[in-house]
């Protein structure tokens, strides 16, 4: 078997592989006789059907299935002789199969960007060092509460924080738009929830009313057709209802599983909580800081297949948030707002590989079943979810790139250099703000 390799721009490489007519012709002679032994054609019997007639009948399909496999197997043994490593399947190009010649094609792929790793031994990162006091706790129960809060009908105005039930459309110059229709939609005023104009609009609305009022899309948001532009809504008023808070007490507590210890044992449940989720932020925090630092002082070039299937894997995440199944688009969003996550994704991947490999990392077995866990715990039933996580090879892939990404972080945080800086509980989770 003759091999050539030929780098065709960048990462691309163009492999030509050449095999032996004699090689092909033998192969398939002793397909032709194995098949032959079992063959059935009207007229013979089982496995005294003529090699000619077998030849006439099975040749072309029995040759063409020969030549798939040659091509598979020929191309593993190419890229093993030439120390390559493909990103995806190959484009074959110029396969010439003609009986009693050779079998020749050309193989076209991407490779992995060769890495020498460097700077990983004067990485820096800051620690936010913060505590969860009493008052943080304080402010965490009144949020609570505001998960639990219940609405009561009003004769009056609506002002902010009331809850307003519309029916309203939007139009484009005098156009209804796709989505810009809502039937029984409840607004809660100040919420953040719709659009600013959109719930500015209602204030002072009162129940059976119906105002009419302009909003201004942004020019970054989702819809394409609407971004930057102005649209005027009509909205009709069925209900205006003002929040009422519940009371701190044990049956408010039972409502967060707690059912002995009152108030006090919630609020140690939830500092509990807190600390873990300030753990696990700073941790992430920490993570963040090294991976950017090591990706700054590594760049690399990365394969355009793995760019483009991760840019195609942000665009179905961003429609399922969007709330919009990809199978129902007839085109995918722009690709131009991914790119840079997509690269960045793609290089860190390739860097975390290579010191994984450099380092013989392999999946902790306890972070795979602590990653299990929190995987399943959103599920109704976590026991059930876990044993079909663990079912799942492709999720199971996914958890084992988790856990060898959380080793490689703390390896390299081990190596780094720590500056603390004094935060607070708000501070670092961003709450309240």
């Amino acid at each position: 078997m003759r091999v050539s390799v030929q780098s065709t721009g960048g990462l691309q490489r163009r492999v030509e592989v050449a095999l032996p007519s004699e090689r092909v012709e033998q192969m398939f002679k002793t397909r032709m006789t194995h098949f032959a032994r079992t063959a059935r054609l009207k007229g013979f019997r089982p496995g005294k059907v003529p090699m000619k007639v077998v030849e006439q009948q099975f040749g072309a399909q029995l040759r063409q299935d020969l030549v798939s496999e040659l091509v598979r197997s020929s191309f593993d043994e190419a890229i093993a002789q030439e120390k390559l490593e493909p990103v995806g399947g190959p484009r074959i190009e110029t396969l010439s199969a003609n009986v009693g010649e050779e079998l020749t094609y050309a193989a076209v792929f991407e490779v992995y960007p060769t890495v020498v790793l460097t700077g990983l031994d004067s990485l820096s990162v800051e620690k936010p060092e913060a505590e969860v006091t009493s008052a943080d706790v304080d402010a965490m129960i009144e949020n609570l509460r505001r998960q639990r809060v219940s609405y009561n009908k009003v004769d009056r105005a609506a002002t902010s924080g009331d809850r307003v039930t519309v029916d309203f459309e939007g139009k484009l110059d005098d156009v209804a738009f796709e989505g810009g229709k809502g039937e029984n939609t409840a607004v809660i005023l100040g919420a953040g929830r719709m659009l600013p104009d959109f719930e500015k609009g209602l204030e002072g609305a009162t129940a059976g009313a119906t105002v009419t009022f302009p909003v201004n899309f942004p020019v970054d948001y989702g819809q394409p057709a609407l971004a930057g532009r102005t649209a005027q809504f009509t909205a009709t008023v069925s209900e205006v209802a003002e929040e009422e808070m519940p009371t701190i007490d044990d049956e408010f507590c039972l409502a967060f599983g707690v059912a002995e210890g009152g108030v006090e044992q919630l609020r140690r449940e939830v500092e509990e909580n807190m600390r873990r989720e300030l753990a696990s932020t700073v941790k992430g925090r920490l993570k963040n800081q090294l991976f950017e630092a090591m990706l700054a002082a590594n760049p690399i070039e990365v394969p355009a297949t793995s760019l483009e299937s991760q840019i195609q894997r942000l665009q179905v995440d961003w429609l399922r948030r969007m709330g919009v199944s990809p199978d129902q688009i007839k085109e995918a969003p722009p690709r131009e707002p991914f790119e840079a996550t997509a690269r960045r994704r793609v290089a860190l991947g390739i860097l975390i590989d290579e010191i994984a490999k450099g380092q013989q990392m392999q999946p902790d077995a306890a972070k795979i079943e602590e990653h299990i866990e929190i995987a399943a715990m959103g599920y109704g039933d976590p026991e059930d979810a876990a044993r079909q996580i663990r079912d799942n090879a492709q999720l199971m892939s996914q958890v084992h790139a988790s856990v060898i990404e959380e080793q490689v972080g703390e390896w390299l945080l081990a190596k780094a250099q720590v500056t603390s800086k004094p935060s607070s509980f708000k501070e670092v989770m961003n709450f309240g703000a």
